[in-house]
């Protein structure tokens, strides 16, 4: 797969949607999970808020936000693929005490108002993004004045002793788990992907670019990681 290539981003978490929670605790031994709650810890939900779960997957972060602003806020989960979000709303269904909306849309252009969105979040899609700056200025557009977005992802890493475990990581552990269920081939495009996202400090420099007050870098997990905190 062409990393960034958006159709076919869409047709492979179309295809993994089944196996996409099981596969991300087994990669990440539940990390993801402490990694994920981390990111929404910089957004501060509160009751009332509209929140925004762009490249939303099957929703799991949709339903913590949700969790956090009841009873009177409301989630929108925003995907590319269908089959995602298929999953996203048969879930909801046995929640209905949580507001949750969703929605098909390119991460780029979710069609959502100016200013429209309280908090966001887009974990692991940024670097799925043909134009990462795109999905970027589409985050501050949507968000109102002092708005806050967290972006989670892997840490794209400098030649050394780092990109020699990330390397090892998904060569030696991430694709041989994903061959035991069938979608090697949908996850050897990690490494590639990778060549081609912004660093820290890129994605830092990006968000000013398109107009962030705020815009601070960390990398998680020995720096296999990283968490972008924006403010608008």
């Amino acid at each position: 797969m062409k990393p960034g290539d958006p159709q076919a981003v869409r047709v492979m978490f179309e295809e993994i949607a089944s196996s996409y929670d099981t596969l991300n605790d087994l990669l990440s031994l539940r990390l993801h999970r402490v990694w994920k709650r981390q990111a929404l810890s910089w957004i501060q939900p509160h009751s009332g808020q509209i929140l925004l779960d762009l490249c939303c997957g099957t929703g799991d972060l949709s339903f913590l936000l949700a969790e956090q602003i009841r009873p009177s806020g409301t989630v929108l989960g925003i995907d590319t693929a269908v089959a995602p979000l298929e999953a996203a709303e048969l879930r909801a269904a046995s929640q209905p005490w949580l507001r949750l909306r969703w929605r098909q849309a390119d991460a780029i252009d979710t069609a959502l108002s100016n200013s429209s969105i309280d908090g966001a979040i887009m974990a692991y899609g940024l670097r799925n993004l043909l134009d990462p700056i795109g999905g970027l200025w589409e985050l501050r557009r949507v968000l109102k004045p002092n708005g806050r977005a967290t972006i989670l992802d892997f840490n794209s890493q400098p030649a050394g002793l780092g990109l020699y475990f990330q390397q090892l990581y998904l060569q030696q552990l991430v694709v041989p788990v994903a061959e035991y269920f069938n979608l090697k081939h949908h996850y050897t495009y990690v490494e590639g992907s990778l060549n081609r996202f912004p660093t820290g400090q890129e994605q830092e420099d990006l968000a000013y670019k398109v107009g962030f007050r705020v815009a601070r870098y960390a990398p998680l997990a020995g720096g296999q990681m990283g968490l972008l905190r924006l403010q608008a």
